[in-house]
């Protein structure tokens, strides 16, 4: 069961809006286990040059889904963002956890953001992540990395159990660092 965190950067968020962002995304739910329960963070923008984004992240405990879109019309921002993210779980559903259940291994499951901490010294961290590092060979990284439009993807190879790295490069081909 999907719980809905909608919020607006310069947009009042009136109950339609509301309303139809709920209706378009809850269709997703179909393709969820039923004891899922899960949060979308959806985020609506208006720009000066009025158009509108509208971004969904959906963290789940085997996949976080995230799409982004911007149009001139928000209502249609939110159709296409909808489609985004049922094209990443049929995505997944096909080609990731196909070949899960053929070797055995379990998907990749993230721990959401934590909080932006300040840092005082001249590094300036200004995100931190967290994940769990899942068992998964490098196609199924790739494709892990791509859904979250990621340059680089962290994971634990199933095959040598050592974590490695997969990464988009300036060609458009991937790359493969594998940590000793």
């Amino acid at each position: 069961m999907l719980k809905f965190n909608i919020r607006g950067e310069n947009v009042e968020v009136t109950e339609s809006i509301r309303d139809y962002v709920i209706k378009r995304i809850s269709k997703l739910e179909k393709f969820f286990e039923d004891n899922v329960e899960a949060n979308a963070h959806v985020n609506l923008k208006v720009y000066p040059n009025k158009t509108f984004k509208v971004e969904v992240t959906i963290p789940l405990p085997y996949l976080t889904l995230r799409a982004e879109e911007t149009s001139s019309d928000m209502y249609g921002s939110i159709d296409l963002v909808t489609d985004k993210l049922e094209r990443q779980i049929r995505k997944y559903k096909t080609k990731v956890n196909r070949k899960s259940r053929e070797k055995g291994y379990k998907s990749m499951d993230f721990v959401p953001d934590v909080e932006d901490e300040p840092v005082s010294d001249d590094l300036k961290i200004v995100r931190t992540k967290q994940i769990s590092l899942k068992p998964m060979d490098p196609e199924e990284a790739v494709l892990q990395m791509d859904m979250l439009g990621h340059d680089f993807f962290v994971f634990e190879d199933a095959e040598t159990n050592g974590t490695s790295v997969v990464y988009r490069r300036k060609d458009g081909r991937y790359g493969l660092i594998e940590i000793n």
